[in-house]
């Protein structure tokens, strides 16, 4: 099924635009790499400031804020993508988090396997918290001129065995979730910066909003 975004504006106008704002990412910044260890093992994102700097010190922020600790990856699509981040594990519930971001899809990322993305709804600026990994090429949520895309901010370097391990769990409907849900809890216990990046600026939390997610061409 394709997915139903339309795009008031062309990707790369919004890649111009963006380019012109303040806080953009220095040479430092471009080597970022955060770890993300979970229940079945870790892994290392490499963070891409410098082609999505208001998606990237979004993220990083979350990270140095602990607010993926104890998180789930509340959904998983063999052959697609998994995705985590935005519930608390012991509620299942989304946790408040930070303003929504603008979409940065036009930033020239594609979303090649094990590629980071920012999770959203059908709305294109709606992605705060919630990321998703490639397990495969995705190129359907890549945009175009006539519909906007899912941003990726970066990419796995270390621990692909352990996204397609969690790719092949067993899923299902697990409390408020309707499908593809790990039938066994799968948890981010931590994710930390192992790198240096420049601080993220603080900025007041919002309440959560109805939960984020990424809709599957197939």
């Amino acid at each position: 099924m394709p997915i139903k975004l339309r795009a008031p504006v062309a990707a790369a106008t919004l890649l111009l635009g963006l380019a012109c704002l303040p806080g953009s990412a220095s040479a430092e910044e471009q080597t970022t790499q955060v770890r993300v260890v979970t229940t079945l093992g870790e892994f290392v994102i490499e963070v891409r400031p410098e082609r999505a700097p208001l998606t990237a010190a979004n993220f990083l922020r979350y990270v140095k804020e602990g607010f993926y600790t104890n998180t789930l990856i509340h959904r998983v699509v063999p052959n697609f993508v998994i995705q985590g981040g935005g519930h608390d594990a012991t509620t299942m519930s989304l946790k408040t988090t930070h303003e929504n971001i603008v979409n940065e899809s036009g930033n020239g990322l594609q979303n090649k396997r094990g590629t980071v993305g920012l999770a959203r709804s059908t709305a294109p600026h709606s992605g705060n918290a919630e990321f998703y990994i490639n397990l495969v090429d995705n190129p359907d949520l890549d945009p175009v001129p006539t519909r906007w895309g899912y941003a990726v901010f970066g990419r796995v370097v270390q621990g692909m065995d352990v996204i397609d391990k969690i790719g092949e769990t067993p899923t299902g409907a697990v409390g408020p979730f309707k499908q593809d849900a790990p039938l066994k809890p799968l948890i981010i216990q931590s994710v930390t910066v192992v790198a240096p990046a420049a601080a993220a600026p603080a900025a007041p939390p919002v309440n959560p909003a109805e939960p984020q997610k990424i809709l599957s061409p197939k």
